[in-house]
């Protein structure tokens, strides 16, 4: 599914701008100085809790077909939206990066834990809720998430002066606004089931 694919891609790219991974993946680049070990980190961690909330929302949409599971997609989207707006900041215990298992074991740990309950995460279970397509939402959110980030790991604070965090963040909430209305217009208009 091209759609679930593209989608996912844009959404997860977008939110991941100014979000606490992206700021996490220019702490470690700056302490550990292994980009490449640190990218693939990302990616490996990225997969691995992207897959795992892909299936988990195609699960959870399959097993409630319901009128009311599809309004609370939807109405999951445009929380999103509003979560979005909310800048993100490291917390002081996540600002401390260790490495004592070089670069690549700790972006995967750091990046795997960060991610759990995360806006990225969050959203990836919505999109495979709606799309039903573990594989096209894991793939995407997960491309989306190495598009944001790698320049992170090579630009850093370059990036962060440059980019308009503000400007970022209200791009992907009127994505996943879009989203969510999209699915209520979709649901309503096709007459509730």
């Amino acid at each position: 599914m091209i759609e679930a694919f593209l989608s996912s891609t844009v959404v997860v790219a977008l939110a991941e701008i100014g979000d606490k991974t992206m700021l996490l993946a220019i702490v470690l680049a700056a302490r550990l100085k292994a980009p490449w070990a640190i990218l693939a980190g990302i990616l490996v961690a990225t997969m691995a809790n992207h897959a795992l909330a892909a299936f988990v929302g195609k699960e959870v949409a399959g097993l409630l077909q319901a009128d009311w599971f599809r309004i609370a997609v939807a109405l999951g989207f445009i929380a999103m939206a509003a979560w979005t707006l909310v800048p993100d900041k490291l917390d002081e215990d996540e600002n401390t990066v260790r490495s004592t298992g070089g670069a690549f074991m700790t972006t995967l740990v750091s990046f795997f834990l960060v991610e759990m309950g995360d806006k990225t995460q969050v959203a990836t279970i919505a999109l495979a809720a709606q799309y039903q397509a573990v594989l096209s939402v894991a793939a995407g959110t997960t491309l989306g998430m190495m598009l944001a980030n790698g320049p992170a790991v090579f630009l850093g604070e370059a990036i962060e002066r440059r980019i308009s965090m503000k400007l970022t963040r209200t791009l992907a909430a009127l994505l996943f606004l879009a989203l969510g209305l999209w699915q209520l217009i979709r649901l309503f208009g096709s007459g509730l089931g």
